[in-house]
């Protein structure tokens, strides 16, 4: 996957739009985060807020809206990552004009059936003291938005800027059956029903290529939301359906109570990574650990698997702490410089198997799964690979004859004293959630005020005046994901409608009568999955596909969203195309050959660990028995 940062440098009126944009998308977090914490306080007077679900669900959708609009002026969303491996001239710069195209195609047809779903699908009720149809119309206005900064994103002047003018025109003219429903409703005049259907019948003998063609475009990079929302589209009007219920999945998905910790926890690794809490936490595990023969090495896994817990595997965690580390092991220390920056690759996406994992709050989502459950099925594989590279690491450490530091007390204490409040968040939080004083959504709120307080006013790493900077680098990550989140729901909509997963999981219990050889090539599944799409992408499109082969299996659910997770974990350091690979080449300048040869060892670590915790499911479900 790629996750590119190209901002625009807008001048004049477009550059207060964009801060204007900006400030909107930073204050609604600050919002979501909010109202949770007011909600649990006026909760001990017995009051609470009148319609506070309501109104937190609508504050997500704004965010998730205005964060795609930002992501898509940065060109940061989630794309598959084979696109750099074309090399740079006119057939790239062709491959990017089309893959745009399809964008913008695809983003009006989109704003199109939000204007209907509006009008038909939402009853007008209040959310507070305004209309749900007059905020769900952002849908609509966001993805024209999109749909013209893609159009845009062409770069084609002169005579040439007629072809982004006629896809949106084009865009417009498939959008007639959502349109006509617009202008007349349910009382549509024959001839336009008829033409209507003739747009139907159109859509089914096109399918295929079409279909062919929305693959051809994810393989040149065109961002994962765009080719869900277009499949959705394609595939519902194809099949007799209306267009309009991909805007409603849209809405469903965007004011979903159980996705609200997402953002949340985003913007809590992010005021991590900005501050110098890595900094802090890295000296204090070193004064503590560095005695020992690779201790360094437990200060490397624990501290990276820390903040992978908060960030998720979105590579913050190479680019935050891959520099101090990288110094610590190469230049202090004299670790040999592969094994350096191939355990600092390794160990980027360690820690999703922890509370309060992002990816892990997803499965449980999706799968419908207690995420109370899943986050004590963690606990165990993820000691268990942490112990791996740990264990790996010492052995190296001994073989090579690294020198351990001298233990001096005084410099300890100092050094937990400077980083004792980074050390109780984890506690606070795992706390106050498995006690169930608060919910999840309330204990990520509770984690954003409490990184605010610590990192602006009691440590002032963050200046107030900085404070935006955060949210400017949180904002496209939480755009692309949550975008992802919206569109892929309409998608597994369809897919579940159509009983795929069932019938794909009737034919593997055919073909497949050992539950061990279907373990087997579930693993090497899902590794290849991990390699191409991003984790939260994976979840919400290949997840309900599983889901009904676990059941057939008679695999815990517990235990597969554990295997699920792990293998997906692996993926991200998998040759040719896993996302951490290229983020290590860019923050270590090495070639992208020199990273993956790096990473190997440690990769044959982990599929170790992968097939411990697939063939033994005891290690995942035992703590919730």
């Amino acid at each position: 996957m790629e996750n590119i940062s190209a901002e625009e440098k807008p001048a004049g009126a477009k550059s207060v739009l964009y801060l204007i944009e900006e400030i909107f998308c930073a204050v609604t977090l600050a919002l979501l985060a909010l109202f949770p914490i007011i909600e649990s306080v006026t909760r001990l007077f017995r009051t609470g807020i009148l319609g506070s679900s309501a109104i937190t669900s609508h504050l997500l959708l704004f965010a998730g809206l205005l964060g795609g609009m930002i992501c898509t002026r940065n060109e940061g969303h989630l794309a598959i990552s084979l696109v750099h491996y074309v090399p740079e001239g006119k057939a790239k710069i062709r491959l990017a004009i089309f893959c745009n195209l399809v964008s913008a195609f695809t983003s009006v047809v989109i704003a199109w059936s939000s204007i209907s779903f509006i009008k038909i699908g939402l009853d007008g009720n209040k959310v507070s003291f305004i209309s749900d149809r007059i905020l769900a119309a952002m849908i609509p206005v966001a993805f024209g938005i999109i749909a013209f900064r893609f159009a845009r994103r062409t770069r084609l002047t002169g005579w040439k800027i007629i072809l982004p003018i006629f896809i949106i025109l084009l865009g417009t003219i498939a959008s007639f059956p959502v349109i006509a429903k617009i202008i007349w409703g349910f009382d549509t005049p024959d001839s336009v029903f008829e033409l209507c259907n003739k747009f139907y019948i159109f859509t089914y003998y096109v399918k295929t290529p079409f279909v062919i063609l929305l693959i051809l475009a994810a393989l040149g990079g065109t961002p994962l939301f765009i080719i869900m929302g277009g499949l959705a589209l394609l595939l519902m009007q194809s099949s007799g359906g209306e267009m309009d219920s991909v805007a409603a999945d849209i809405y469903s998905a965007l004011t979903n109570q159980n996705i609200i910790a997402i953002p949340l926890f985003t913007i809590v690794g992010f005021f991590l990574s900005e501050s110098k809490a890595g900094e802090r936490l890295v000296n204090t595990f070193r004064s503590f650990f560095s005695w020992l023969p690779g201790g360094i090495i437990v200060v490397t896994v624990v501290i990276c698997a820390f903040f992978t817990s908060f960030t998720g595997a979105s590579g913050v965690t190479i680019l935050a702490l891959g520099g101090i580390l990288y110094t610590i092991l190469k230049e202090h220390l004299k670790y040999p410089e592969e094994f350096s920056i191939g355990l600092l690759t390794s160990v980027g996406s360690i820690g999703l198997l922890f509370p309060p994992s992002l990816p892990l709050i997803l499965v449980g989502t999706v799968m419908q799964t207690n995420i109370f459950h899943l986050f004590l099925g963690g606990i165990a594989p993820g000691l268990i690979l942490v112990l791996a590279m740990v264990l790996f690491g010492i052995f190296i450490s001994i073989k090579t004859k690294i020198p351990v530091e001298k233990f001096e007390g005084r410099k300890a204490l100092r050094a937990l004293k400077n980083s004792v409040f980074e050390l109780l968040l984890p506690v606070l939080l795992i706390g106050g959630y498995f006690s169930g004083i608060l919910s999840l959504v309330e204990i990520g709120a509770a984690a954003v005020l409490y990184v605010f307080i610590v990192e602006v006013f009691i440590n002032r790493d963050i200046k107030l005046s900085e404070v935006k900077r955060v949210f400017d680098k949180a904002i496209p990550i939480i755009g692309g994901v949550l975008s992802i989140l919206a569109l892929s729901k309409a998608l597994s909509y369809y897919i579940v409608d159509t009983r795929a997963p069932a019938n794909i999981a009737l034919w593997m219990n055919n073909a497949i009568s050992s539950k061990f050889v279907f373990l087997l090539l579930l693993n090497i599944a899902l590794l290849v999955v991990g390699c191409l799409m991003d984790i939260f992408s994976a979840i919400l499109i290949v997840l309900p596909l599983i889901v009904p082969l676990g059941q057939i299996y008679g695999i815990n659910p517990v235990h597969l969203g554990i295997i699920f997770i792990v293998n997906l974990e692996v993926g991200y350091i998998t040759p040719p195309v896993g996302l951490n690979l290229f983020l290590a080449s860019f923050r270590f300048k090495k070639p992208f050959v020199d990273i993956c040869r790096y990473v190997s060892p440690f990769l044959l670590v982990r599929l170790v660990v992968v097939l411990l915790v697939t063939y033994v499911p005891w290690l995942s479900t035992f703590l919730i028995k």
